[in-house]
């Protein structure tokens, strides 16, 4: 996997931004995520907390459900930022491993990037269809 600098740059950033719209009333950690599809387009999210915790989304499930929402299946790299460290949470991680591998990127609310992995690192053994 593959993913210029440029490339990384323009998720980091959308991230970044993005992440200035999460609501988190209760635990003020408010994350965004961008997430390329193949076809090239960049669908975004931020997290969206509730009282009821389980009833809250990620970022990154806002990102990837908007982009099944218009037609996207194949994924190439997601940036996740937030301030401070920031991995995607395990349902975020298994359900992006629904649609393969990719590139992922941590960075932080500054939008610079600190971490660049896959998500095969991040989940070796994930759930998968047959």
């Amino acid at each position: 996997m593959d993913l210029s600098k440029a490339a990384q740059d323009e998720l980091v950033v959308r991230a970044q931004a993005v992440r200035l719209n999460a609501y988190c009333p209760y635990s003020g950690f408010a994350v965004g995520a961008a997430l390329l599809a193949e076809s090239g387009r960049i669908y975004e999210g931020a997290n969206c907390e509730c009282a009821s915790f389980g009833g809250t989304i990620c970022a990154e499930r806002a990102a990837l459900t908007g982009a099944v929402s218009a037609g996207e299946r194949s994924f190439t790299a997601i940036a996740v930022a937030a301030d401070g460290s920031v991995s995607p949470c395990g349902i975020c991680r298994q359900l992006l491993t629904e649609f393969g591998d990719m590139i992922v990127l941590s960075a932080s609310a500054q939008g610079e990037a600190k971490k660049i992995t896959t998500l095969s690192a991040l989940l070796p053994d994930a759930f998968v269809k047959f």
